[in-house]
Parts: structure tokens; C-alpha cells; sequence
């Protein structure tokens, strides 16, 4: 904390829109106190009866209401981004369901916990604030009221300090310095105290009106759902353009060849033995590009004898020697291994096709309950996840799908050494 920040915290738009956030946080507790107690209190008594399901359902939608104003205070007075809660989803059509709804919402019961555990801290930081922002206030301007109200001077001494035959007056020059000492102190001290109070009201609103864990997880498989949707649409529409574009416009030609050597065959047949050699030759093509889709889908050999043997043929196909070194005792789950065989293939041909390398490596092995990749080589570096036509960034969001993380470290010229981290068995595996 510098010198100039403390001389002007009394004075800084934060500390008073934190003072009022303390000065307001009362009447709102008194309000949110009174009714949660009473409203719990009636609905608990008629719950003997039939309307006091309903009573209990009202209040609980009534401290949902008090924790959408707490938020909005939060955001419009301390400037935290405060999230709202999932809302309430009924089971059904109807009122019924509704009911039921938010008596099961967890969310809701802790917006009454908020509002009975809110008031008591409300009044303790109302007192402590406005203690403490008008006592130093008003000792560090005590020469000022002496000055504009100088009528009053002299009418009362304040004693100050008393020992014996030596006394302190507050109107006495020695006491008026101690009183602006003091009140300098107090005022300078108080922003401060401020701020402590209002990070426990902080915490208190992110703990209790804040999203649930779980809804954090909801929201965050949602997201990684429509990555993974949005990524296996990409890879059908790479499939089949490679389909249309390779394989099928090969056998289309090799047909019409075929059908050609077929015509000649009777009035020429070197001719037609000539087409059927290229032909042939284009069986061979197609083949090897069919080959090469099928090992893109998901090759055999990761089925058959697992990552090390697949890397390893990964890296014999790239264009820089690769070395490979895979030590695991046992096999990952069947979608991180193959997760993890598309990650080194993307990243071998970028090192292939970008990188400038002499030479890469590749380290599989695992740590506790995940599966660590690190692909490195001594190109020219610079990579970035969100580099142009790097594939990082899609890498990026197809390992978060899993609850994945992937880590780059290129400096430029000094090589690229890319990290990626995954859960040994899936959440959904």
C-alpha cells in the first residue's frame, strides 16, 4: 500500500460507495430478517394444515427476490460480477409443480439462510463504519466548527488528558493538534476497516446467492457439450468432403476407365490392357486414401495394441524424426486414448508443417488419476493457441471437453514444447 493510496482513501469514490453499501445493507436486513422469520415462522406453524406448503413456497420465492436485489448492490456498488443462480425449474405444468420445485431448490434455502444470517453482520458493520467515519471526521475538523462556531468556544472545557495538577483541554492549541492527530488516524484507517467488512458481505453473497458448484458443473458441461457437438459436426464434414473430394472422385474415374477398357477390349486389347494397368494403379491410390480416412476416424492399430504402437506409427508418417517414449502400465479409457492419439497427430503435423524442426519428441506417461502429453521440438517457435491455422485453439477446446488443459510454451527461436494434460478415466466413461 503506497503513501498517496492511503492519503487518498477517505476521499476515494470506492470507499464511499462502500460506505453507503454498509449504510444501505441495514434497512435491507431489517427488511430481509423480518420477513424471512416471520414468513418461515407462519409457515412452519400451518404446515399442519394444507396452506402452509404454499406459505413456505412464498417465502422461499421472496428471499430469492432479496438475493436479486443483494446482487444488483453487489454489481452496482462494489463492482463484482456476480452471477445469478440456475432458476427454479418445475417438474410440470401447473402451480403444484412449482411448489414442489421450490421447496426442493437448495438455492433457495440459502437465500433464507442469507437473509437471517445478514442482519446481525448488517448492524455490526453499520455501527463499526459510521462509528468510526464520523468520529475521525469529526476530530479531524474540530478546528473548524472552533472557527465557524466561535460564540460556542470557552463555554464548556473538554478535558482531554487529567493527571494530578497537568490537564489537556481540548480547546487548548496541544489539544486541538491531538484531536486532528487522532482524527487523521481514525480517518485514514477507517477505508480500510471498510473494505474488510464489505469483503466478508463479499464472500457471504458469493457462498449463499451465488451459483451452486453444481450449477457451476451444469453450466460447464452445457459448454462442453457444444464443443464436443460443434467438433464431431466439423470432423463428418471433413469425412465426407474427403470422400468427395479423394476416394469417390477416384473410383468414379476408375469406373469410366474400366468401362472404356471394357469397349476396347474386343478391337484393341493393348489399349485396353494399358487402362486396366492404370486403373489398377488407381485401385492402389484409392485404397492408401481410404486407408489414410479410416486411420483419421480411429485407427486400428490404437484399438488393437494401444497408444505406443500408434504413436509410434504417427511418428514414423511425419516429416521430422520423432522420438517416441510411452510408459504406461495399463491403458487409458477408450475416449481419452483416442483423444490423446489426435492430439499428438495434430501437434506432430504442426511441428511438421510450421515449425522449421531438426528433430521432436514425444512423452506419454501418467501422473495420479491423469494422462500427461508432452510433445516438444527445436523449430522456430512462436506457436499460440490462438495462432492462425495452428489448430491450437480447437485442440484447446476438445481437450476442456473432457476436463482437459493444454499448456504451449514456444518463446520465439527457442522451440516448441506443447503440454497437454487429461483425466485418466473420462467422467463419462
Amino acid at each position: 500500500m503506497g503513501v498517496v493510496e492511503a492519503v487518498r482513501a477517505p476521499v476515494a469514490g470506492r470507499t464511499w460507495r462502500e460506505f453507503g453499501y454498509l449504510l444501505l445493507g441495514l434497512p435491507l436486513g431489517i427488511c430481509y430478517f423480518t420477513l424471512a422469520v416471520t414468513g418461515v415462522s407462519l409457515g412452519a406453524g400451518l404446515l399442519v394444515t394444507f396452506l402452509g406448503i404454499p406459505v413456505l413456497a412464498g417465502v422461499l420465492a421472496l428471499c430469492r427476490g432479496f438475493g436479486w436485489i443483494e446482487r444488483v448492490r453487489v454489481r452496482g456498488l462494489l463492482g463484482v460480477d456476480m452471477a445469478d443462480p440456475a432458476p427454479v425449474r418445475a417438474g410440470g405444468p401447473g402451480p403444484l409443480a412449482l411448489v414442489g420445485a421450490l421447496l426442493r431448490n437448495g438455492s433457495a434455502w440459502r437465500h433464507v439462510l442469507y437473509s437471517l444470517v445478514h442482519f446481525p453482520w448488517a448492524v455490526f458493520g453499520f455501527c463499526v463504519a459510521v462509528t468510526l467515519w464520523t468520529t475521525g471526521w469529526a476530530l479531524l475538523l474540530y478546528p473548524v466548527w472552533y472557527w465557524v462556531f466561535p460564540e460556542h468556544a470557552g463555554e464548556r472545557e473538554v478535558l482531554v488528558f487529567q493527571n494530578g495538577d497537568h490537564s489537556l483541554s481540548l480547546d487548548s492549541p496541544t489539544g486541538t493538534a491531538v484531536a486532528c492527530l487522532a482524527g487523521l488516524l481514525v480517518t485514514l484507517a477507517t477505508p480500510w476497516v471498510i473494505h474488510a467488512l464489505v469483503t466478508v458481505d463479499r464472500l457471504l453473497v458469493s457462498a449463499l446467492l451465488g451459483p451452486s458448484r453444481l450449477d457451476h458443473r451444469v453450466s460447464e458441461l452445457e459448454s462442453d457439450r457444444g464443443v464436443v457437438v460443434d467438433t464431431a459436426a466439423a470432423d463428418l464434414r471433413r469425412i465426407e468432403r474427403d470422400l468427395h473430394d479423394g476416394a469417390q472422385a477416384r473410383l468414379v474415374a476408375l469406373a469410366m476407365d474400366l468401362g472404356l477398357a471394357k469397349e476396347k477390349l474386343a478391337q484393341d486389347p493393348q489399349a485396353a490392357a494399358r487402362m486396366v494397368d492404370e486403373a489398377h494403379g488407381e485401385v492402389k491410390i484409392a485404397l492408401q486414401e481410404l486407408r489414410d480416412l479410416a486411420r483419421g476416424i480411429h485407427p486400428a492399430v490404437l484399438t488393437d495394441r494401444g497408444l505406443d504402437a500408434a504413436l509410434s506409427a504417427v511418428a514414423a508418417r511425419c516429416t521430422v524424426p520423432v522420438k517416441v517414449a510411452v510408459n504406461l502400465a495399463e491403458r487409458p479409457a477408450a475416449a481419452v486414448e483416442g483423444i490423446a492419439y489426435f492430439t499428438v497427430s495434430e501437434l506432430l503435423q504442426n511441428t511438421g508443417k510450421h515449425a522449421g524442426a531438426r528433430v521432436a519428441s514425444v512423452d506419454v506417461w501418467r501422473a495420479g488419476d491423469r494422462l500427461l502429453i508432452r510433445v516438444a521440438d527445436d523449430g522456430r517457435g512462436g506457436a499460440r493457441t490462438d495462432g492462425p491455422g495452428s489448430g491450437l485453439a480447437g485442440l484447446t477446446e476438445r481437450l476442456g471437453a473432457v476436463d482437459g488443459v493444454l499448456v504451449v510454451d514456444s518463446p520465439a527461436g527457442g522451440g516448441t514444447t506443447v503440454t497437454a494434460e487429461l483425466p485418466w478415466r473420462n467422467r463419462s466413461a
